[in-house]
């Protein structure tokens, strides 16, 4: 299952080490502007080879538009994109090739497939959300012009969390951190575990401004279901928290139902999210993101001949994957909210009839 999404949805393309990522966009609405720069700014939050917070691997991660627009609108046809690898070393990764890596993919999908593609774990590898990101850029492209703004940060590494949220201060921060009083103090966790050849792991914070109330479509396509779905679809994220999540079911209802004046909410425990719908206020959620399996210690494992063996790693990989795990938060978000969007457009006659009489 290599599609996401229903009427607004995107399939990608691509292994880690191949010859190219990508992706082709569906259900885009005609005349939407569509500007390669805007994605590309998206990319370049998320590439590799920036800063000794991630992965050594240089990739331009330059996007190109095959199809799906013209003269610089969507043309309401499928937008293929590809990100061609530039920077591959897979002779990293030969003393891997019969050799299960603990805590990635490659046992799982062996014994799916009886095949396969240990070059940075091919087609598991977290470089295929490069193409994600390239969709999500489309997304967030048609969410800004509905006063809808999806945005991301690192609240936690290696158990030291933010005490403020401060998403202005994430674009400046090479961590991507919420928190400016205690980033200094997640850097070094995370650089003491790089040099220990090891990792760490680390909590998104997502929020999502602007939603009408009434997105999400009961009872199997809600939209805490969806985005929590599209959130655990990330490499590496173990779990999802929608509002208060876990801390909720340590409250009375008294304390956690969100009381109702005619201004608003005046609480947001829910998330934004009510009945698997929105109910317009500001949509939460907290995205675990696991330790990166890949480190370079001497591990146990087995080979697939099952040999018990031990064996270190190579190769080059972010110390802590939360960090650009958020920009794939971000893209991901706003794909099931331009989703949710089209799918709400018919949701009553009035609506069908202000389309299609105006």
């Amino acid at each position: 299952m290599n599609r996401f999404g229903i009427r607004f949805s995107f399939s990608t393309f691509g292994e880690s080490h191949g010859k190219a990522i990508g992706c082709v966009v569906d259900g885009v609405p005609a005349g939407l502007r569509i500007d390669e720069q805007i994605i590309q700014a998206e990319l370049d939050r998320r590439k590799p080879g920036q800063n000794a917070f991630a992965t050594a691997r240089k990739e331009a991660d330059a996007v190109e538009i095959l199809s799906g627009v013209f003269e610089g609108k969507s043309t309401g046809t499928p937008i293929a994109m590809v990100i061609y690898n530039t920077n591959q070393k897979s002779k990293d990764y030969s003393n891997i090739k019969d050799v299960f890596r603990p805590g990635h993919a490659d046992y799982t999908y062996w014994h799916k497939y009886g095949i396969r593609d240990y070059r940075g774990g091919g087609r598991s590898s977290a470089r295929e959300t490069a193409a994600r990101v390239a969709a999500g850029a489309i997304a967030k492209t048609m969410l800004s012009l509905l006063g809808i703004t999806v945005r991301s940060g690192v609240s936690e590494i290696a158990g030291i969390a933010a005490k403020q949220f401060d998403f202005d201060h994430v674009p400046a921060s090479e961590i991507y951190a919420l928190d400016p009083d205690v980033e200094a103090a997640q850097k070094a966790a995370i650089l003491e575990a790089k040099n220990n050849h090891d990792s760490v792991g680390g909590v998104v914070q997502l929020r999502i401004d602007g939603l009408p109330a009434g997105l999400g479509e009961p009872l199997y396509y809600k939209l805490d279901a969806v985005l929590a779905d599209a959130m655990m679809g990330i490499n590496a994220a173990k779990a999802v928290e929608i509002g208060d999540g876990l801390q909720s079911v340590r409250m009375y209802g008294s304390e956690n139902n969100d009381p109702i004046r005619n201004s608003g909410f005046e609480s947001n425990h829910s998330g934004g999210i009510l009945g698997g719908i929105s109910n317009g206020d500001e949509v939460r959620l907290n995205v675990y993101f696991k330790p990166t399996p890949s480190i370079f210690q001497e591990q146990h494992t087995v080979t697939t001949q099952n040999e018990e063996v031990d064996f270190a790693l190579k190769g080059r990989h972010d110390p802590c994957v939360a960090i650009r795990g958020s920009v794939v938060c971000e893209a991901m978000a706003a794909l099931v909210v331009a989703d949710m969007l089209l799918l709400n457009m018919g949701r009553n006659m009035e609506g069908v009839s202000r389309y299609y009489n105006a």
